[in-house]
């Protein structure tokens, strides 16, 4: 199933057979912590090259060499930032993960640590998060957190006005973006994914209040 990140190589400015074997790491660790803690669906575990990791990284191909700064929301067992961390290792692009669980925390960073990462993990909500003392993102990601009304209002504070979103989705989008629209000004394309046929990836800009019109 490595091979399941291999359609990802052109994007990846890193050897794909080092990226392979710190994810291969990531996996390791995952499966140890996964018997303490629920980081990933227990169904999807043996499926964890296609179903997380690949899933993670196709968020790569639509990334600009001027994202620096990313911002994972909700991170979880850490995805999509940390296959992104790893694909962007020994770059200038710098992750902070964002999650409040503190079994989860302790896991994101034991893995930082181990595979040598370039991020921060902030152990809080992201609604606890002082916006103000934190460096505006290029780049704001979430996987499988929240509809989009509810992943905007806690988004919103952290947008700058060059910051994209790019947001994991299933087949409710469409309701959802409707939803959305009631309260948020915003720009969207939508990517299909490339690993689930009812999945998308949302890519936002331009996100304000309709209300500070």
């Amino acid at each position: 199933m490595i091979s399941a990140i291999g359609r990802y190589a052109d994007f990846i400015n890193r050897p794909i057979q080092d990226v392979e074997r710190d994810l291969e790491s990531y996996a390791q660790l995952l499966r140890k912590w996964q018997q303490v803690q629920n980081l990933v669906s227990r169904e999807t575990l043996d499926e964890v090259w296609t179903r997380h990791f690949a899933d993670s990284l196709q968020v790569q191909k639509f990334l600009r060499s001027t994202d620096h700064n990313f911002l994972d929301i909700g991170s979880g067992g850490g995805l999509p930032a940390l296959p992104l961390a790893i694909a962007n290792k020994g770059s200038n692009r710098q992750f902070v993960l964002v999650e409040p669980t503190a079994r989860k925390v302790s896991f994101l960073r034991t893995v930082s640590r181990d595979l040598h990462l370039a991020t921060t993990v902030i152990g809080s909500r992201s609604d606890e998060v002082d916006s103000r003392e934190t460096q505006k993102p290029d780049m704001i990601t979430s996987r499988a957190l929240a509809a989009l009304p509810q992943l905007t209002a806690w988004i919103a504070r952290f947008f700058g006005p060059e910051t994209r979103a790019l947001l994991h989705k299933g087949r409710e989008h469409v309701e959802e973006i409707e939803e959305t629209r009631a309260c948020w000004d915003f720009d969207v394309l939508i990517h299909r994914s490339d690993t689930d046929p009812s999945g998308v990836i949302l890519e936002i800009s331009n996100l304000r209040s309709k209300s500070a019109r």
